[in-house]
C-alpha cells in the first residue's frame, strides 16, 4: 500500500485535485490544497502547474511531513478528504459513429486490413490504422462501415471525431471534451487544462475496448494527442493523403473499378434504369473517376433530363464535376441558396440563418435545403436526417463558393455575407440577454432585434451552445470582412457560454479576434474591458495564467480609462480570483481591497449602482477566502459571516452555500469537526433540490472526514 506522506502519494494527490477544477467542488479543494500546503511548509508555494513543479512541492510537503507526525497525520487526513475522485465514468453508447451507408460496394481488401489490425494479439504496440484517400472517394465510409459491422471486439462502443471542424482543424480540447462526453463523461468532471485532458481521456480508455475514428486528419502534431498504447483501443485515422509522422498501418482507398461503379449506380437505382442509360453510361463513368460520392449524385442525374454535354479533362476532379452536374439541374432559387451559404464553412447552418442570407421565406428555405440535401449537394449535420442542419462536403463548398464569386460578384457576395453576420449577431445577442439577464455583461439587443424569445434561460443557453461553432466563424469572418462591430458584439454575446457552458478551447480564438479588434477599433472603451475579462476568465479556466494575468490587467486599464468603475472593479476582482488560484493569497487580498476601494467611489449615475450590496458581499467573500490560505482564520471567519448574513437576507442561496462551505473548510483546518459539521449540514441542506451534484458529493466527503456518515 502507497505511504500517503511519500513523495509520489502526495504529488498523486496534488494532480488529482488540480485535474479537478472544472466544478466548484474542484475550486474549493484546489484552494484548500493551497492553505494546506502553506500551513505545513510555513510559507506561500505558488500553485504547480506542470508535472515536474508538481513533484518539487510534493518534495516540499514531505520534507515537513517526514519531520512531524503531527502534520502527517493532518496531511493524510485532509488527503483522504479532496483526493478522491467523482465516481468512475459511465460506459460509452454502443455507437457514436456517423450513420454508415447501405450500398457499400468493394473494399473488401480493405475492411481485412483493418479486421487484422482490430484483432491481433496485443504486443505494446497501438492499434492504429490510416485511412486515407481523395475527398469523395470513401474513405471516411470505410471507417464508418467497418465500425458499424457486428463485431465483439468493441463491446465498450464506438466513438467519433471530425478533426476538421468545417474546414480549419479545431481545437485539440474541444475534440477531446467531444471524444469525452461520448465516453460519457460529465463537462464537470474533465479536466480544464488541455495537456491534463489528454491524459485524462487515456486514463479513460486504458481498460476499453472501444474502437476511436478520428476523419479529416492531416497531420502527426495534430492526432498525436489522441493516440493511445491501451491494448483494447483501436483508433482509426481518415485523411485525404498519407502523412509522415505517425506508425500506422496505411490503408489506401483508391477508385472503384467500372464494374464496381455500375454495380453501385444498380444498387442505387435499380437494373433498369442502368439500362436505359447504356449508351451515356461510359461518358458518365468517366466524369465520375470511380468516386462512390460522384456516382451517388450521378444516380440522380440517369432519370434527367439529358444535360448538356460537358468535357472532362484527366485530372479534373470527380467530386466538383458531380457537383457542376446536379448544380446546373437546380431552379434558380436553389443555386442562389447553394452558392451563397458556401461562401464561409459554417460548421452547421439551419434554414433561419439561410433564410437571413438569401432573403427567401424560412419555410420555403427549409424544404431548398432538403432538396439539396436530397441531391448530394449539402450532408446533413451530426445527429442524420431530421435535426434541420447542414454542412457542405469540403470539394463541394469550393464548387460552389467559386460558383457565387462568378456568378453573384463580390459586391453581392459580401452582401450575402453581411446578412448573415447580422443573423448570427442577432441571435447571440438575443438568446444571450435571455440567458443571462441580469447580467451587466451582456448588452440587452435593440428592442427591434430581440429576435426569438426562449421559454426559459436554459433554453436560451442551449440556443446559443446550438450556435457556437459557427459564432466563432461569424467572428473571424467579421474580422476579415472589415467589420470589427460585429465581431465585437458576437463576442460580447458569448459571455453566457463561457460562464455556464465552458467551451472554453472552442471559444478562445473568437475572443482573442475581438481583444484585437476591440483595442484597434475601440480602445480605452467598455466593451475592450468586457472583452479582456472575457479572455482572462477564459485563459483562467484553462489554466494558463501568465497570459489570464495579461488580460485581466489589460481590462483593468480599459474599464479604468473609460470611467467604467463596475467594470473597473470586476477586472481587479477577477485578478485576485486569479491570485487564489495561484496560492499567491495576500496578493489576492490586496485585489479585492482595491476592487473594494474601486466600488466605494460609485455614485448613483454609474452604471451597475443597484448591484453594488451583492458586489460588496463577493469581494467580503473573496476576502475570507484570501485571508484563510495564510491561516489567519478568525480574520477569514469575520469576514465570511458577513458575506452570509446578506446571502441568506436576499435569498441567494447559491451563495449562501458556497460561503457556508468556505467557513466549514476555515474549521476544518483546525481540524475542528464539532465547528465544522452543523455549516456543511446548512450547506447540503441549502443545496438539495439545485442539481449542484458536484458540489453535493464534495460536501459529503467533508462530513465523512468529521466522521459521520
Amino acid at each position: 500500500m502507497l505511504d500517503p506522506t511519500s513523495v509520489a502519494a502526495i504529488s498523486a494527490v496534488l494532480g488529482a485535485v488540480g485535474s479537478g477544477m472544472a466544478n466548484e467542488a474542484g475550486k474549493w479543494a484546489w484552494e484548500s490544497t493551497g492553505a494546506a500546503v502553506r500551513r505545513i511548509t510555513g510559507r506561500e508555494v505558488p500553485a504547480p502547474v506542470a508535472p515536474e513543479e508538481r513533484d518539487d512541492v510534493a518534495r516540499m510537503v514531505h520534507e515537513r511531513l517526514r519531520a512531524d507526525p503531527q502534520l502527517a497525520s493532518s496531511w493524510t487526513a485532509f488527503a483522504a478528504r479532496v483526493g478522491r475522485r467523482a465516481p468512475a465514468p459511465a460506459r460509452a453508447a454502443r455507437s457514436n459513429l456517423p450513420a454508415s451507408i447501405r450500398f457499400f460496394t468493394d473494399r473488401k481488401e480493405a475492411m481485412k486490413q483493418l479486421q487484422r489490425e482490430a484483432s491481433r494479439r496485443p504486443d505494446g504496440r497501438p492499434r492504429l490504422a490510416l485511412v486515407h484517400g481523395p475527398d469523395g472517394m470513401g474513405s471516411s465510409t470505410l471507417a464508418v462501415h467497418f465500425g458499424a459491422q457486428p463485431t465483439r471486439l468493441f463491446p465498450d462502443g464506438q466513438i467519433y471525431a471530425d478533426l476538421g471542424g468545417g474546414g480549419g482543424g479545431r481545437d485539440v480540447g474541444t475534440v477531446l471534451r467531444a471524444l469525452l462526453r461520448q465516453l460519457r463523461v460529465p463537462d464537470e468532471e474533465m479536466p480544464p487544462g488541455t495537456d491534463e485532458l489528454g491524459e485524462f481521456y487515456r486514463h479513460c480508455v486504458a481498460d476499453r475496448r472501444l474502437l476511436v475514428v478520428l476523419d479529416h486528419a492531416y497531420s502527426a502534431r495534430q492526432v498525436r494527442p489522441f493516440l493511445t498504447s491501451a491494448p483494447g483501443v483501436f483508433t482509426i485515422l481518415v485523411a485525404r493523403a498519407p502523412f509522415p509522422g505517425i506508425d500506422a498501418l496505411r490503408v489506401p482507398v483508391g477508385p472503384l473499378s467500372d464494374k464496381d461503379a455500375e454495380r453501385l449506380l444498380t444498387a442505387v437505382t435499380d437494373k433498369s434504369t442502368v439500362a436505359a442509360a447504356r449508351a451515356t453510361l461510359p461518358s458518365l463513368l468517366q466524369r465520375c473517376g470511380g468516386s462512390p460520392y460522384a456516382l451517388r449524385a450521378a444516380a440522380y442525374q440517369l432519370s434527367a433530363p439529358t444535360l448538356p454535354p460537358r468535357r472532362t479533362e484527366a485530372d479534373s476532379d470527380p467530386v466538383r464535376g458531380a457537383a457542376e452536374d446536379n448544380y446546373r439541374l437546380l431552379t434558380p432559387e436553389s443555386a442562389r441558396l447553394y452558392r451563397l451559404m458556401a461562401l464561409r464553412a459554417w460548421p452547421a447552418f439551419d434554414a433561419a440563418a439561410a433564410a437571413r442570407t438569401t432573403g427567401q421565406d424560412p419555410h420555403a428555405t427549409a424544404e431548398l435545403l432538403e432538396d439539396l440535401a436530397d441531391r448530394m449537394l449539402l450532408e446533413h449535420g451530426a445527429g442524420g436526417t431530421g435535426n434541420g442542419r447542414y454542412h457542405y462536403r469540403h470539394g463541394v463548398r469550393a464548387h460552389a463558393e467559386a460558383a457565387a464569386v462568378r456568378e453573384d460578384g463580390i459586391a453581392a457576395c459580401s452582401a450575402a455575407l453581411a446578412r448573415t453576420l447580422s443573423a448570427y449577431a442577432d441571435l447571440a445577442a438575443s438568446a444571450a440577454h435571455q440567458a443571462l439577464p441580469e447580467s451587466w455583461r451582456v448588452p440587452a439587443p435593440a428592442e427591434d432585434r430581440a429576435g426569438q424569445r426562449y421559454e426559459d434561460r436554459g433554453a436560451a443557453l442551449d440556443a446559443l451552445l446550438a450556435e457556437a461553432g459557427n459564432l466563432v466563424e461569424a467572428v473571424r469572418c467579421a474580422e476579415e470582412s472589415g467589420d470589427p462591430d460585429t465581431a465585437v458584439r458576437l463576442c460580447r454575446a458569448l459571455w453566457p457560454l463561457q460562464l455556464k457552458a465552458g467551451h472554453h478551447e472552442m471559444l478562445l480564438p473568437a475572443l482573442r479576434i475581438g481583444t484585437r479588434l476591440a483595442d484597434t477599433h475601440r480602445p480605452a472603451s467598455p466593451d475592450a474591458g468586457a472583452l479582456h475579462a472575457q479572455l482572462a476568465h477564459t485563459l483562467t479556466e484553462l489554466k494558463r495564467w501568465e497570459e489570464a494575468e495579461t488580460a485581466a490587467r489589460a481590462a483593468a486599464r480599459a474599464e479604468e480609462s473609460a470611467g467604467h468603475k463596475r467594470g473597473h472593479a470586476s477586472a481587479v476582482e477577477l485578478l485576485g480570483l486569479l491570485r487564489l488560484r495561484q496560492w499567491r493569497y495576500p496578493e489576492a487580498y490586496e485585489c479585492f481591497d482595491e476592487a473594494g476601494g474601486i466600488l466605494d467611489t460609485m455614485g448613483e449615475g454609474d452604471e451597475g449602482t443597484a448591484d453594488l450590496p451583492r458586489a460588496r458581499a463577493l469581494l467580503e467573500r473573496h476576502r475570507g477566502r484570501a485571508l484563510r490560505g495564510p491561516g489567519r482564520r478568525e480574520e477569514a471567519r469575520e469576514k465570511l459571516e458577513t458575506a452570509l448574513r446578506y446571502f441568506r437576507a436576499s435569498g441567494d442561496t447559491y451563495n449562501t452555500a458556497r460561503t457556508l462551505t468556505d467557513l466549514a473548510e476555515s474549521w476544518l483546518d483546525e481540524e475542528n469537526t464539532g465547528a465544522a459539521l452543523p455549516l456543511i449540514d446548512g450547506a447540503i441542506t441549502t443545496l438539495d433540490g439545485q442539481s449542484a451534484e458536484y458540489q453535493l458529493l464534495y460536501l459529503r466527503q467533508m462530513r465523512e472526514a468529521c466522521g459521520t456518515g
